[in-house]
């Protein structure tokens, strides 16, 4: 519920204070005296799109301050919440607008984005009028509004909840079915590659191993000859034989020799059993470096084999094993594909199934509601002098979506037998405002916490109907709070609470102020409207009467 606006040098406002109340609140006034101003300055704090220049002339700047009292429950909490705020009894906006045409807004003292505001706007305040396209008139709407007078709430869950099973099926099967097609394509490649791979059949690690052996082989084929010369002349035919034949010599000799040869025949001992060593030494070497040559070329073309593959796969020797196991996989899907392909098909259209059956149940739900609401509608246009039009809720089929697949427009006929149209394009000015009445009647139900603002919506009626009019808003009010703009005495003789909006001269400027009426200045004030700039006793006693209601 708004509580207070304060506003500050904008347009012909220098300084104004109000403080609203719950139920109907009147503002009147003659043509000019600044009650659209009003209007405005509210919608600016609420973040509107607007009038372009709203500072009043020669102010640095306007500043417009909104303060709403918030329930517990109160929608606007949810966007608080969502914008890192923590919800307070009372709401404070305040957005200033420089000079220069920038503007900043604030929300309980912190500031705030022009989209905070505007998403905050629209839990809090509601406006009707003859240019009203942001709520009644909007068609991309209508859905919306039936759906909330219905209380559709479940079954639209419901149709989500289907809608976003069928999508993430359809989209399971397209996928699948792409990764079926690209790999058909390459089939060729995927079984002759993978039978290549089968017949190698290469190891983690055996690469390195043939390199390794391929190596030791190459390099003992290269001194296989100079092993065996050094083999033969550490023989018994080579040194072996020399040393033997020596030490043989010098020990017939020892006996006469009187101990001279004792030392070279012990080193000769000593040179016998090192050659011995290494005799020993080199045939290990020979018998360990020994290889079949068929060997070598069967490691060789092994080794040529898997380095083949591996460079014209792309891939490193070793990767050879996993990249064959990722071609299996490939080739697996492949042949499974089609089986993958009829199960999602029968999971798509068991969700399609699913998803037909909640929009049904949605729309014929909606058409309910329509036949309802038609029926309040025509109950409500009677007493408003329109018992010869006809309203009526269309519902035409429109692409299916998560919310059903209904398009609703709400139509009218002024006359019988007149073409039925859009709402917002067959009424006149007058029916048009009687038309968004009445609906706003019959769709608000139980609705607290936001204000709705009717801005001269009794334009071009008089009379009994602007009385109709009249006690239709103080319905409305009755369970929240209303702001009407009007020039209906009827309509103000039905407030709660009147404020007067007149212009003042002051130093050569024209400013608007407003000014909350008690009893007898209500009564002069409705006389006015009545009688015109002239208040006569018999537009005072008329005044009277109506306010006696």
């Amino acid at each position: 519920m708004l509580r207070s606006l304060d506003i500050r040098d904008m347009l012909i406002i220098d300084r104004l204070e109000l403080v609203f109340e719950g139920g109907l609140n009147v503002l009147t006034g003659e043509t000019g005296a600044g009650k659209s101003i009003l209007l405005d300055s509210l919608g600016f704090v609420l973040g509107w799109r607007g009038r372009a220049e709203l500072v009043r002339a020669g102010a640095t700047q306007g500043e417009v301050t909104a303060v709403f009292e918030l329930t517990a429950d109160h929608p606007a909490n949810a966007v608080l919440i969502e914008a890192g705020f923590e919800p307070e009894d009372d709401l404070i906006l305040r957005r200033i607008n420089t000079s220069d045409g920038r503007k900043t807004a604030w929300v309980n003292d912190r500031r705030v984005s022009g989209e905070v505001l505007r998403a905050l706007s629209e839990r809090l305040v509601e406006l009707h009028g003859q240019q009203d396209d942001r709520g009644l008139l909007n068609p991309r709407g209508h859905r919306l509004l039936l759906d909330d007078f219905a209380n559709l709430a479940p079954l639209i869950e419901a149709t989500k909840a289907a809608w976003r099973q069928v999508s993430s099926s359809r989209k399971a099967l397209a996928a699948a079915a792409a990764t079926q097609k690209a790999l058909a394509a390459e089939e060729d490649f995927l079984r002759h590659a993978v039978g290549e791979l089968d017949k190698l059949d290469p190891q983690a690690g055996e690469e390195a191993t043939l390199d390794v052996d391929r190596r030791r082989m190459q390099a003992a084929e290269r001194i296989a000859e100079d092993i065996a010369k050094a083999n033969a002349a550490l023989s018994y035919e080579g040194a072996e034989g020399l040393i033997t034949d020596a030490t043989r010599w010098l020990e017939g000799a020892a006996d006469k020799a009187e101990g001279h040869l004792d030392e070279a025949l012990e080193a000769l001992t000593r040179v016998v059993e090192a050659l011995g060593d290494a005799q020993s030494g080199v045939e290990a070497a020979m018998q360990a470096l020994s290889f079949n040559p068929a060997e070598l070329e069967q490691i060789e073309e092994r080794l040529f084999a898997i380095r083949g593959l591996a460079r014209k796969h792309g891939v490193q020797p070793d990767d050879l094993g996993p990249f064959a196991d990722e071609l299996r996989r490939k080739l697996e899907a492949l042949d499974g594909g089609a089986g993958d392909i009829a199960t999602l098909t029968k999971a798509v259209k068991a969700a399609e199934e699913t998803y037909d059956s909640a929009a049904d149940a949605l729309s014929s739900a909606r058409l309910r509601a329509a036949g309802e609401l038609d029926g309040l509608m025509a109950g409500e246009l009677g007493p408003l002098k329109m018992e010869r039009a006809v309203f009526k809720t269309e519902l035409s089929e429109a692409e299916a979506g998560p919310e059903g697949r209904d398009e609703v427009t709400f139509t009218v006929a002024t006359n019988p037998g007149a073409p039925a149209g859009p709402l917002n394009k067959i009424a006149s000015g007058g029916e048009l405002s009687r038309f968004l009445l009445a609906l706003k009647v019959c769709l608000t139900k139980g609705q607290q916490g936001v204000t709705m603002i009717f801005d001269e919506i009794d334009r071009g009626v008089g009379g009994a109907t602007a009385d109709a009019v009249g006690r239709r808003l103080a319905r409305l009010a009755g369970e929240g709070q209303v702001l009407v703009v009007t020039h209906s005495p009827q309509v103000a003789a039905l407030g709660a609470h009147h404020w007067k909006v007149a212009k003042r001269v002051e130093d050569g400027q024209t400013l608007s102020e407003v000014t909350p009426l008690d009893a007898p200045a209500r009564v002069d004030e409705i006389a006015r409207m009545i009688s015109g700039d002239s208040v006569t006793d018999t537009a005072r006693a008329a005044a009277r009467e109506l306010l006696a209601g």
